[in-house]
């Protein structure tokens, strides 16, 4: 598999972290409270090997921290750090869309995610700091940031043109 480490683009280096398709599925698992190798084992079908591969690089990479539970014998629970929380957005994202493109073929969401005090339904947007309210799609421009290079810098220059069009 190629990997992406090096490559001057934030998506890459996001999924670079997150390795595989096991990983958003364990994000997934923590974020709803599942805690120990057997309950993140029993909600994802992962292999007990690739369990623990997963966790052990999720560790090492600061998405996942260890909290001993039992001394004899030593068990350990799995919790998202504040790193792994910030996952979440992500995995909210791709539920959304498999929800509108039906991506598990069923048919029907299998989880919303509402307003706890009005029960309306809640989806993702991207939101102006300053004001918190959200930005319409056609306000939505890329420019090139800090780290960009001249490649990053001539891809939205030319996106800007395509767009202005």
């Amino acid at each position: 598999m190629k990997s992406f480490a090096g490559m001057r683009c934030s998506i890459a280096g996001a999924l670079e972290l997150i390795g595989d398709r096991w990983t958003l599925l364990l994000i997934r698992d923590l974020s709803l409270g599942l805690r120990r190798h057997d309950e993140l084992r029993a909600g994802t079908g992962i292999p007990t090997a690739t369990l623990a591969a997963r966790l052990k690089y999720l560790t090492q990479h600061g998405i996942v921290e260890q909290s001993r539970y039992q001394e004899r014998p030593p068990r350990v629970e799995y919790r998202l750090t504040a790193k792994g929380r910030d996952l979440w957005k992500v995995s909210v994202a791709l539920r959304e869309w498999g929800d509108r493109w039906d991506a598990s073929g069923f048919g029907a969401p299998t989880v919303e995610t509402i307003d706890r005090e009005t029960g309306r339904p809640l989806r993702l947007a991207l939101v102006d700091p300053e004001t918190g309210t959200a930005v319409p799609t056609n306000r939505i421009q890329l420019r090139p940031g800090p780290g960009a290079d001249d490649r990053v810098r001539h891809l939205l220059d030319n996106l800007a043109t395509e767009t202005a069009q």
